[in-house]
């Protein structure tokens, strides 16, 4: 609820800073009889609603988990973040055809003393709360926030190019206006969609964090009865709930009990210091007779075949005389059937009366 009420206190910053603004460039307007003025504190106005959407999402975002959405209704910033990325794809695109039919049929712009001040004082004050908005967004890890500070930052940019312009125009009589138009339209527009790529990542479903990834690893593996971390993962349901798990190598002496304990200990500690909601599950590793013999055998052997990382998840049917494992592979085999195929050729070869089962696995993590 702390992160909730400081991205609404952050928006509500970006509100009045903007309504104030407006009311700025209104004043200004009006008394220099300017419309161009007048209609740039309307647009003022209407940057409101990055705000605004922020924080009717991060409202909506806090409500319990109810019968219909039984983790919770976090993921609704994501979608916020995406409706103001829109938005500024709408704002770039609706500049790049105005700046284009400014190069096509161009006017020569005028420029007063109040025109100049409203636009320096409307730079340094884009800039100011875009910086803070999209700073406290990271800090938040709201993406809803980080990409209501870039809309302000990208009005910034694009008055200080109208400034430019004006200067260019002031001091040499050319009009550059449509020009610079159209290659900062094109850097918001590019912006735009770069930003509807973290949220868009999070509903489809993005991989593990690299840092996440070994730190998980490593903290589950302070665990004395710990002998391997496998098959990591991680679901975001909003920013603030992580719901996931992982399996875990025990060796088959565990009692049913001491099992208990065990994935007990490791849930509570990882959403101790992860805040991550944990299942953890099971692969015995065998320690005597046959079963021990095969899985030094087939381990061994597999190990040594080119491509295969680790290896996870032995299991002997005796009544079927099957075995089943998981194999992880590095990055270069994209075919798994053909992969599984070689490593049971190489295993037929030294154990003709098993059949095997092999599952390839693959690791996708994110390095940033």
């Amino acid at each position: 609820m702390e992160r909730d009420q400081q991205i609404i206190r952050t928006s509500i910053v970006g509100i009045v800073a903007n309504v104030l603004l407006a009311g700025f460039k209104a004043a200004v307007g009006l008394l220099a009889g300017s419309i161009a003025i007048i209609m740039d504190a309307v647009n003022n106005l209407s940057d409101v609603l990055s705000s605004v959407i922020t924080i009717v999402g991060t409202k909506l975002s806090a409500k319990p988990a109810d019968a219909k959405h039984p983790f919770g209704h976090g993921r609704i910033e994501y979608f916020s973040a995406i409706v103001i990325s829109i938005i500024v794809l709408f704002a770039g695109t609706t500049s790049l055809i105005e700046s284009v039919k400014k190069i096509i049929n161009p006017t020569e712009p005028t420029y007063t003393t109040a025109t100049l001040t409203v636009i320096i004082i409307a730079i340094i004050v884009k800039i100011l709360l875009g910086r803070y908005v999209k700073k406290r967004g990271e800090t938040l890890q709201s993406d809803a926030l980080i990409a209501s500070g870039a809309d302000a930052l990208f009005d910034a940019v694009v008055t200080l190019a109208t400034l430019l312009s004006a200067a260019i125009m002031l001091l040499w009589h050319i009009n550059l206006d449509g020009i610079f138009g159209t290659l900062i339209s094109l850097v918001i527009i590019k912006a735009g969609v770069e930003m509807l790529g973290s949220p868009i990542s999070q509903l489809i479903g993005r991989g593990v964090p690299l840092e996440i990834y070994h730190a998980l690893k490593d903290e589950v593996m302070k665990f004395p009865e710990v002998h391997g971390v496998y098959d990591v993962i991680l679901n975001y349901y909003g920013p603030n709930k992580i719901i996931g798990s992982l399996h875990i190598n025990v060796l088959d002496t565990m009692t049913a009990r001491g099992i208990h304990r065990l994935t007990r200990e490791i849930s509570e500690d990882i959403f101790r210091r992860f805040g991550i909601i944990l299942t953890v599950g099971i692969y015995a590793i065998n320690t005597q007779g046959i079963h021990a013999e095969l899985e030094h055998k087939i381990t061994n052997t597999v190990s040594k075949i080119p491509h295969v990382v680790d290896m996870h998840g032995f299991y002997y049917y005796e009544n079927r005389n099957l075995v089943t494992l998981d194999v992880l592979s590095d990055t270069t085999i994209h075919d798994d059937k053909a992969f599984s195929d070689e490593i049971i050729r190489q295993l037929k070869a030294i154990l003709p009366n098993l059949d095997f089962n092999i599952t390839i696995d693959h690791i996708y993590l994110e390095n940033k």
